[in-house]
């Protein structure tokens, strides 16, 4: 380590960095050359020279750069850039931002690629199979049948999803099944306006990510969106939106998976004809949206579909449900602040990461220090994660 730092005024260190090492650090996170200056109280032209090999940056500022980009400090002494795993495709649909991420959606990603391989590393400790059990599928076949095959198959009937109390249950209900089917999911806090949902089905075991800032109508729809990615073999990142027009042959494709999975044609057809009335009335949206767990805008656009309001009517009413959906800034998920760490922890990474993070600890494959690493949590919260998630 001497050879790469050299003593200065004031007991300052510098550091010799490789330009290419810094910048790709720099490119995987996300943040400018003037947020980066203004974190290291110095300038753009500063970074610039830092980038180019031509001045060398302090340890301080060499420690402020991990600290801001979630890397350790190893990683801004290699020799050269490490070869990571690309992103998921950008299906967004964001102008002038294709592949251009905000900063706490790369570190989402990051982690969720972490999740992965280490969901890979334990299933293979304790001999778990890891690979998806269900069939691929391929655009060309029609969402709607697909969609019914899944209800089916997850045994979603009617009455099973009016029974449940809130979209909460539902989007558990699904998620336990997925696990089942050998499918993680994930939910992180990310931008909602950055994405609301992304795919990593490039490897096994295949994972699904939400975004815990969007409603929780809205990540259900979120959920069935990208498990249809997942049925389609694809790892992408989007902004699925149960409203949106979209021209992407694919991401219309698994709207309407997604559409048909959570609200089938006969049993919305059925409930419009019931009510068809009052079908617009403020009460009228308000019970099926809780009876069947799906957003009023959902609601709006199937009554669009079927028929059973005009295009002028459905765009003036679905306007001011649309902004009822948008998540509160500063609010996610469910609750806000002082959520215990054990219901954070299984709702981030779920039952089946947090047994098999246990069964690895129980047949010493990991340490109890991995354990906590991998579940983020404290000591004092590791036997209640493991009594909450034990089905």
């Amino acid at each position: 380590m001497n050879d790469l730092l050299t003593k200065m005024p004031r007991k300052q260190l510098l550091v010799d960095i490789e330009p290419s090492v810094l910048n790709w650090l720099v490119e995987s996170s996300g943040w400018t050359k003037e947020e980066i200056a203004k974190r290291l109280k110095s300038s753009p032209k500063t970074v610039e020279k830092f980038l180019s090999g031509e001045k060398k940056p302090t340890y301080r500022q060499l420690e402020e750069l991990a600290a801001i980009f979630k890397r350790p400090v190893a990683s801004f002494l290699l020799s050269k850039p490490v070869t990571e795993k690309p992103h998921p495709e950008d299906y967004r649909m964001l102008p002038n931002k294709v592949n251009q991420f905000d900063k706490k959606t790369i570190l989402v990603m990051r982690k969720a690629r972490k999740l992965q391989e280490l969901s890979k590393e334990l299933s293979a400790n304790v001999a778990y199979e890891t690979k998806p059990k269900v069939q691929k599928v391929k655009p060309s076949e029609d969402s709607e049948k697909v969609a019914q095959k899944y209800r089916e198959l997850f045994g979603l009937t009617e009455e099973k999803q009016r029974k449940f109390k809130t979209p909460y249950q539902l989007f558990n209900y699904i998620r336990d099944i997925l696990e089942e089917e050998n499918i993680f999911l994930f939910q992180f806090s990310m931008p909602v306006e950055d994405a609301r949902g992304f795919v990593f089905a490039d490897e096994i075991p295949n994972i699904i990510v939400v975004n815990t800032k969007d409603t929780i109508e809205a990540r259900v729809f979120s959920l069935m969106h990208e498990f249809a990615h997942i049925l389609l073999g694809e790892s992408v990142i989007d902004l699925p939106d149960a409203t949106s027009t979209y021209k992407n042959n694919v991401e219309k494709w698994c709207n309407e998976f997604a559409s048909a999975f959570l609200l089938p044609k006969e049993i919305a057809k059925a409930r419009f004809e019931e009510n068809i009335s009052v079908l617009t009335q403020k009460a009228t949206l308000k019970t099926l949206s809780n009876r069947y767990k799906v957003s009023k805008a959902m609601l709006l656009l199937n009554m669009l579909k079927l028929n059973y309001i005009q295009k002028s009517d459905y765009e003036a009413i679905l306007g001011h449900y649309k902004a009822e959906g948008k998540p509160k800034k500063g609010k996610e998920g469910k609750k806000g602040g002082g959520i215990p760490s054990e219901v954070r922890c299984l709702s981030e990474v779920g039952n089946k990461f947090v047994s098999l993070v246990a069964n690895n600890y129980d047949k010493n494959y990991i340490t109890y220090t991995d354990a906590l690493s991998y579940l983020s949590i404290k000591s004092k919260s590791f036997d209640r994660v493991l009594s909450k998630a034990i089905k």
